[in-house]
């Protein structure tokens, strides 16, 4: 079939079959079919959605559409994780090598940040020298010796993914669940992985804001990861706040570190360990929650999570001394606070502006190829139930531009709401899946 009358199937609303899919997908990959033409697809797909077989065959096509990892490259039970994006998540630099030291293979290709979201790739290579490119055989490897890599996207892995990712975000059909569904597991699947631990987050600064929004992707990725023949599992997380203390990017690696210590905050301890007793579950290494905690705090407590990670530092090329010495990690030393302007209680706060700010310091991106400034960065003193009196510190802003911090200290003050009433904190993990 032609590729316009596929897309005028769509757009009426009829069911496509997988070969109608892969076939104007890889039309697209070889740019035989032109920008606009996919994009009046995407939009089809956004208003008329796709039936659960629609999204399974969508997301098997853009897996396929470049090289997969041999799972037999990789020895034992290989794991990942993927959050749908927030402020202040540092998970991933913990968990990856927590998890290595637990026994698993952990496999993890991860992203930059973008608007208001940070991106792991961006914080790690606060590190210097740290390589977030590696090719896939290096990867492999890597995994193979010793347990964890974190790296980019490799141009040989889910080509239409990178391609229609780009799309999606200019032409506003980014809020699609088929059509997220099958962008996160095209690439987390193309990794060779036998199971997936997804963090669904919900709240002011998530993607999506609404709970019920957040269960519905989590059940889609769930049934199709399932069908694709993966252990699949979920956690609908809290992000009406910041994870942790800190947002930037250094900054957020110092944390990291402290978390790997077990000195790190509560909320962020308590969010990698809940996805650590859902991967250690998942693939078997423990009977139940109960259990799979006992490993993962000795793991930490023994040393044997941060040695885990200086060796996947050293492996990637980066400096181990900024492992052992965090402090020299270049955080701005330039600072402005943002005081409250009366007393009472934090009743919310509009997380999505505390990480636009951020990034428009330096930290993250408008554009995937802007280049940012990894030394600045947020340290969060007030969080949602916190007592709070008038002049004391919300937020410190760390900039070298006094100047630029100052500029945005009103926006940043405009994100708390403080009350006469005191409020309970929010429940990090709001609902488990599996």
């Amino acid at each position: 079939m032609a590729a316009h009358e596929i897309l005028r199937k769509k757009r009426d609303g009829l069911r496509l079959s997988f070969d109608e899919i892969e076939n104007f997908l890889g039309a697209y990959v070889r740019d035989e079919i032109p920008d606009y033409v996919m994009s009046a697809f995407l939009m089809a797909i956004y208003l008329r959605g796709m039936d659960a077989d629609e999204t399974f065959w969508l997301t098997r096509a853009m897996m396929t559409s470049g090289e997969v990892v041999d799972p037999d490259c990789m020895v034992g039970y290989k794991v990942d994780k993927h959050s749908t994006g927030g402020v202040g998540d540092k998970a991933s630099i913990v968990l990856a090598p927590l998890m290595a030291a637990c026994g698993l293979k952990i496999p993890m290709i991860s992203g930059r940040g973008l608007g208001h979201t940070g991106g792991t790739l961006d914080k790690l290579e606060s590190i210097p020298g740290f390589k977030t490119e590696l090719s896939l055989e290096d990867f492999a490897g890597q995994v193979n010796s010793i347990g964890a890599a974190i790296v980019g996207q490799s141009h040989r892995l889910v080509p239409a993914d990178r391609k229609l990712y780009a799309l999606r975000d200019v032409t506003g059909t980014v809020e699609s669940v088929p059509l997220i569904t099958a962008s996160i597991l095209s690439k987390k699947l193309a990794e060779g992985i036998d199971g997936l631990v997804m963090d669904i987050k919900c709240g002011s600064g998530a993607f999506m804001k609404k709970e019920a929004d957040a269960l519905g992707l989590a059940e889609s990725l769930i049934a199709t990861g399932k069908r694709m023949g993966k252990e699949v599992a979920a956690l609908i997380t809290d992000m009406s706040q910041p994870l942790g203390s800190t947002v930037g990017n250094a900054i957020e690696v110092r944390e990291a570190i402290d978390g790997l210590k077990g000195e790190g905050p509560a909320d962020l301890a308590e969010l990698v360990y809940s996805l650590g007793e859902l991967m250690l579950v998942t693939a078997g290494a423990a009977a139940d929650r109960s259990a799979a905690g006992e490993i993962l705090v000795r793991a930490v407590e023994s040393g044997r999570a941060l040695d885990k990670f200086r060796d996947m530092v050293a492996a990637q090329g980066g400096d181990v001394r900024y492992v052992d010495n965090p402090e020299l990690l270049d955080v701005a030393s330039g600072e402005v606070i943002v005081a409250s302007p009366c007393d009472g209680y934090v009743q919310a706060i509009d997380t999505y502006r505390i990480g636009a700010a951020c990034a428009e310091l330096g930290a993250g991106r408008m554009k995937i190829d802007q280049e940012i400034d990894r030394s600045v960065g947020l340290v969060v003193e007030k969080k949602i139930g916190s007592e709070v009196l008038e002049g004391e510190p919300l937020l410190h802003v760390k900039c070298d531009d006094v100047s630029k911090a100052e500029s945005l200290s009103g926006y940043l003050a405009g994100a708390y709401s403080i009350g006469e009433q005191k409020r309970e904190p929010p429940a990090i993990i709001l609902r488990r899946m599996s």
